[in-house]
């Protein structure tokens, strides 16, 4: 699957604004250092950036 991204919980949300604390849940990450493999489109690309001192990603 080319067009996929994987997307690591890196750092806690705890002490995150609330909006980055949902936007973590809505990319199906619960728990620090789960991994989630997602489409590689603009929406997910702008969740991921809203966040992105939260999380890695990798290609």
């Amino acid at each position: 699957m080319a067009n996929t991204i994987k997307v690591t919980l890196t750092k806690s949300t705890i002490g995150a604004k609330p909006d980055q604390v949902a936007t973590v849940k809505a990319l199906g990450l619960r728990k620090l250092h789960q991994t989630a493999t997602l489409p590689d489109n603009p929406q997910i690309r702008g969740m991921v950036f809203k966040v992105k001192h939260l999380v890695t990603v990798a290609e």
